[in-house]
């Protein structure tokens, strides 16, 4: 459910990006290739995009599909960034929280998605839910799985925990009490990109030059796509991808 998309690289349009691959992003809202569950992914979008000299991203999000948001196709002609994070939702519960449910989630620097579903949601992460300061759970943006599994990562960036440690504990974590669960998450700061692949597809694109493009399937058909191997993790910058078995990372 979701497909997703994140970009390190010299400053480039949106559209370039998102909309005029020939299996962009945009695309797949209708006609993924590689989904594991779901064929249409209509329930929402949002796009995170990073200004030079500006850590704090911003962010643009709608509850319904891409291609029916006109404003959108303009402003992606317009904006240009060398770092974001997009995707487009096939929502686990459709209608649930409408905008605010459309990933990327934000908090300071951070930008963060989440393709895939909770097994058993919400009833399976009581455990976990309970774990979280009220405060925190109060302010989750949606009563959604998704909106969950960002502040359980959040919580760990926040307590110091490094960006691919804090996503490969939270996917353990919350496979253990919900096996079955889709998890691929995605997330950045501007200057890294960190990615699981726990249920579905998941490729990343180096180069050429400080470049790196890191989505649920390629967009075009470019031979220098790569997949990343189920139940890993990945590190990107713009110069360097690595790829670790996700529970070594845990350990």
């Amino acid at each position: 459910m979701c497909r997703h998309l994140a970009f390190l690289g010299p400053p480039t349009a949106l559209r370039e990006l998102l909309m005029e691959p020939g299996h962009s992003l945009y695309r797949q809202a209708w006609e993924p290739r590689r989904q594991a569950s779901g064929v249409v992914n209509a329930d929402g979008f949002g796009v995170g995009w990073y200004a030079e000299g500006d850590p704090v991203p911003a962010r643009y999000r709608r509850a319904g599909p891409i291609w029916a948001d006109l404003s959108f196709t303009d402003l992606a002609r317009v904006v240009r960034s060398g770092a974001l994070l997009a995707a487009v939702r096939d929502a686990t519960e459709p209608g649930a929280d409408g905008e605010a449910a459309a990933a990327p989630y934000a908090d300071g620097p951070w930008l963060f998605s989440h393709n895939g579903a909770v097994h058993g949601w919400p009833r399976s992460m009581g455990p976990l839910a309970s774990g979280l300061p009220p405060q925190e759970l109060l302010s989750l943006e949606a009563r959604c799985d998704s909106a969950l599994v960002w502040a359980l990562v959040l919580r760990r960036l926040r307590e110091g925990e490094e960006a691919g440690r804090a996503l490969a504990a939270t996917v353990l974590e919350v496979a253990a009490l919900a096996p079955g669960s889709r998890l691929n998450l995605l997330l950045t700061d501007g200057r890294t990109v960190t990615a699981t692949t726990w249920g579905d597809s998941l490729w990343f694109l180096a180069g050429p030059g400080e470049r790196v493009v890191v989505a649920s399937e390629p967009y075009d058909e470019d031979p220098g796509w790569r997949e990343v191997p189920p139940l890993s993790l990945l590190a990107a910058t713009r110069t360097d991808v690595s790829l670790h078995p996700l529970k070594e990372i845990d350990a």
